[in-house]
């Protein structure tokens, strides 16, 4: 499980293995026993979530859209 970085005790990665056919890009936050996964386009939207209260995700939400490239490049260079 690709980390691509941290940020306030939250894990922001993705899967080696997502799925086949890959799903579109997207990043999985993870902090504790709560997860959430995001889509990165055409907006950074929630796609599911378990734990997190709905302010945490849009906190999430802004750190996922300030470090969007960031997560692409990792997710390209990763499965290419």
């Amino acid at each position: 499980m690709p980390k691509v970085f941290d940020w306030n005790g939250y894990r922001f990665h993705f899967y080696s293995n997502e799925g086949d056919p890959r799903e579109p890009v997207h990043i999985h936050v993870r902090k504790g026993r709560d997860n959430a996964k995001f889509w990165l386009w055409p907006d950074v939207t929630v796609a599911e979530s378990r734990g997190f209260s709905a302010h945490v995700l849009t906190q999430l939400s802004h750190v996922i859209e300030e470090k969007r490239e960031e997560i692409e490049s990792a997710w390209n260079d990763f499965f290419s």
